[in-house]
């Protein structure tokens, strides 16, 4: 076999990388901004349509596709995909990876053809399932939401397509250290549906209609952007039918049970939705925007560290480099503590008065703000749990151990299920206020039980090694969280108070509470002894 060293391939992955904090640093900077313009985009949703039916059909119309983005895309198949993508950049030819590329994305573009033309045909049905409560508990809008639903998941599941394809791009790039251009695709998805929902809905009959067809535009066009980048690093596919390839069957292999885990994690959040629907219309768009905020910063830092964390732990483990592999995941938890602690602290404190200064207006008001923050604060409590799992997670499928994550996802997605019928149900039966943030509880719940599953066995299994000084730096991060949480008790106003200011009172507040609180734990992370130097970690260079 003719094979190139790795050295000799100019575009090769093996090249010098930038740190892992720089990396994470320039993916969140990308997340950070489509976070921000997804913000924009959920304030013009809330005051332009509001929290009842036709954000409710479009939620669940757009949640569809989304759930089997997690196994086209970058869930079962990146995970798949990116451990033995790295492994043939290290070890095989030029020739054999580029070969590798056009199999998968020849094979993965088919089969998600098929799929997609499937879907929209089976519309009903899948609404049918996500939407059940419409059928089996109407209420008033019920027949209305379902139709709108049914006609909207029409334009929306062929994004299925676009962003799977979009993700396998992002996927090669990743693992040659191109992070930016895979983290700014989103950006392009928030200002089609702004676009979309701002200036071009408000002009026909049916405004719905025309978000959904937002949703399939901005997937083709987030796939069109990519495709210089990869002609960039000369990995520009030229499809073909692969499914016989030794690539191929590896990663398919390796999905198999990444599908089924993901297969029980995408009937939990439809589970969730399914509840959802039996309660008032607006519980689902309330459980949307408290999500919303909450995955500001999962997306911003844990998606980004995840993103980062995968390659490198894969070409890690490809050269048994493991103490290197340990220092990464050592230094990866040490920053989710670091980051997540007081953005589920802030999170928590600051629930009404950031739904307030971001949704509060037009068609969303005061009722919409009090029940969307009582699933923020649920949801903010699981914050941490979440973040621990984006990053944990990479720690098994570097090793190509698809099994172990599978395994104990279920078990924290069947607790999740149990969770939701023991909390909700009761909750909704007494007739108690707000009994959607019971989906946001047990989801939090779940997450956590996930962690801590996912961070007993890389103990057990030694591939997790602690560095020294962990008791003291928990002490000093939980320490800085609880004083920033005095100071944030303190110092901001009632929700009361926000609903009665103007809007830009209420951003002024914000921002000097988000300022204010970040000075006030940096500064006792600072006088406690943490310093910045202590932060940086270089990925290794085997």
């Amino acid at each position: 076999m003719n094979q190139d060293s790795p050295e000799s391939k100019p575009d090769s992955a093996k090249q010098k990388a930038p740190g892992l904090l720089r990396s994470t640093a320039v993916v969140s900077s990308m997340t950070l901004l489509s976070r921000v313009l997804g913000l924009v985009r959920d304030v013009v949703f809330a005051r332009f349509f509001g929290a009842g039916l036709v954000m409710d059909a479009f939620f669940v119309a757009f949640k569809i596709p989304n759930i089997f983005r997690r196994f086209f895309a970058e869930g079962a198949f990146s995970q798949s995909f990116v451990p033995v993508f790295a492994e043939y950049d290290e070890k095989r030819s030029r020739e054999e990876v580029k070969e590798l590329v056009d199999r998968v994305s020849g094979t993965l573009g088919l089969i998600l053809f098929v799929f997609t033309a499937v879907g929209v045909i089976a519309a009903p049905v899948l609404i049918s399932i996500a939407g059940m409560g419409w059928l089996l508990n109407p209420q008033a809008d019920s027949a209305a939401k379902f139709d709108l639903a049914v006609e909207m998941l029409r334009y929306t599941f062929p994004y299925l397509l676009f962003i799977s394809l979009t993700a396998l791009a992002g996927a090669v790039l990743n693992t040659y250290q191109r992070f930016a251009a895979a983290a700014f695709v989103p950006v392009l998805l928030n200002l089609v549906l702004i676009g979309s929902a701002a200036f071009v809905a408000p002009e026909f009959e049916q405004p719905g209609i025309v978000l959904a067809a937002g949703v399939f535009v901005a997937g083709l066009v987030q796939l069109l952007f990519m495709l210089p980048s990869l002609a960039k690093v000369r990995m520009l596919p030229r499809p073909k039918w692969g499914l016989s390839h030794e690539g191929v069957r590896r990663i398919a292999k390796l999905m198999l049970p990444a599908i089924f885990g993901s297969s029980v994690a995408q009937i939990n959040i439809l589970f969730d939705t399914l509840l959802a629907s039996f309660l008032v219309t607006g519980s689902i768009s309330w459980l949307y925007y408290s999500d919303r905020l909450m995955e500001f910063p999962l997306g911003v830092f844990g998606i980004a560290l995840a993103t980062v964390m995968l390659p490198n732990l894969s070409r890690a483990y490809a050269n048994q480099s493991h103490k290197n592999f340990s220092t990464m995941l050592d230094w990866a938890l040490r920053m989710v503590l670091l980051i997540a602690a007081p953005a589920a602290v802030g999170l928590f404190m600051l629930a009404a008065p950031a739904l307030t200064t971001i949704f509060y207006g037009g068609r969303f008001g005061a009722a919409d703000v009090s029940m969307a923050s009582m699933s923020l604060m649920a949801y903010s409590f699981g914050l941490l749990g979440f973040t621990l799992v984006k990053v944990l997670v990479p720690g098994y499928f570097s090793r190509q151990d698809t099994k172990t994550p599978v395994r104990i996802g279920i078990i924290a997605l069947l607790t999740n299920m149990v969770l939701n019928v023991v909390i909700v149900v009761p909750w909704y039966r007494v007739e108690l206020v707000g009994p959607h943030a019971g989906l946001a509880i047990a989801t939090s719940i779940s997450a956590f039980i996930n962690a801590g599953l996912l961070y007993r066995g890389l103990r057990r299994k030694g591939v997790l090694v602690h560095s020294a000084g962990w008791g003291r730096f928990l002490i000093r991060v939980v320490l800085a969280c609880a004083v920033m949480a005095m100071l944030l008790n303190y110092f901001v106003p009632p929700a009361v108070v926000w609903l009665e200011a103007s809007f830009w009172q209420t951003c002024y507040w914000l921002v000097a509470a988000v300022l204010g609180g970040a000075v006030a734990y940096l500064g006792v992370l600072f006088a406690t002894g943490i310093r910045p130097a202590e932060l940086r970690l270089k990925p290794p260079v085997a």
